[in-house]
C-alpha cells in the first residue's frame, strides 16, 4: 500500500527517494470497517485522509432533513476537508466509510510539524490542493449545464466503478436526481448500448 504514497508524492515533489521514504515510515495507515463514519457535520475536523482502499462517502443532512451526496472518494483520492484552516469551523458535511477502507490518516498538527522539517511538503500539498479544486470546478461546471442522463453518462465515462459500488439511492443523489429517475435513465442509456 505505501508503494501507492511513494508514486503519489514523486508526482508532487522533487524529495529524494531517502527523505519519501522517511515521511512515508511515518504515515499513520488505518483499517476502518464499512460504516464507520470519519468525521459528522457539524464536528470541527481534526484530521485528513488518503484513500488507499475502499470508498467514503461525503454528505450533508439539509434543512428538510434529507441526505445530500456531495462526492465519494476512492482509491488514490485524497479526501477534501477545504475549511480545516479555519480554526474551529464546524464541518458542513460527514464523511462515512462505505467499503472497508485502508486510508492513510493525516493529523492537521502533525502536518505543520512535518511540513517545518521538509518544508517541500508545502508545495506539495500545495499543488494537490490546486490540483483538486480545478477538477471540482470543472466537473462542477459541467453538473450544472447537463441533464441528468448526460450527469449519468459524465459517471459511467469518469468513475465507472462507483455504479457498482454504491448504492443506487446514495448514487442518484449525488447526481441530483431520485432513485426512480436514476433507474430510468439506467434503462435508457443501456437499452441503447445494446442495440
Amino acid at each position: 500500500m505505501k508503494s501507492i504514497l511513494f508514486k503519489y508524492m514523486s508526482q508532487f515533489t522533487s524529495l529524494n527517494e531517502q527523505e519519501q521514504q522517511a515521511i512515508v515510515e511515518d504515515i499513520l495507515v488505518k483499517d476502518y470497517k464499512k460504516g464507520t463514519v470519519l468525521l459528522r457535520q457539524g464536528e470541527v475536523p481534526a484530521k485528513c485522509y488518503f484513500v488507499l482502499k475502499g470508498c467514503v462517502r461525503q454528505y450533508a443532512i439539509d434543512q428538510t432533513g434529507k441526505e445530500v451526496t456531495s462526492n465519494f472518494y476512492t482509491e488514490e483520492q485524497a479526501v477534501s476537508i477545504f475549511n480545516r484552516h479555519q480554526h474551529n469551523q464546524p464541518s458542513a458535511y460527514t464523511l462515512t466509510c462505505l467499503e472497508d477502507c485502508v486510508l492513510v490518516v493525516g493529523d492537521f498538527q502533525a502536518e505543520n510539524d512535518i511540513i517545518l522539517q521538509y518544508p517541500q511538503l508545502e508545495t506539495m500539498i500545495r499543488k494537490m490542493v490546486e490540483e483538486n479544486l480545478g477538477q471540482v470546478q470543472d466537473e462542477w461546471t459541467s453538473f450544472i449545464a447537463s441533464s441528468p442522463e448526460e450527469r449519468y453518462q459524465a459517471l459511467l465515462r469518469k468513475r465507472p466503478h462507483l455504479v457498482d459500488r454504491v448504492p443506487q439511492h446514495q448514487l442518484a443523489s449525488y447526481l441530483g436526481i431520485t432513485p426512480e429517475s436514476l433507474s430510468r435513465i439506467k434503462k435508457r442509456v443501456h437499452s441503447r448500448d445494446d442495440r
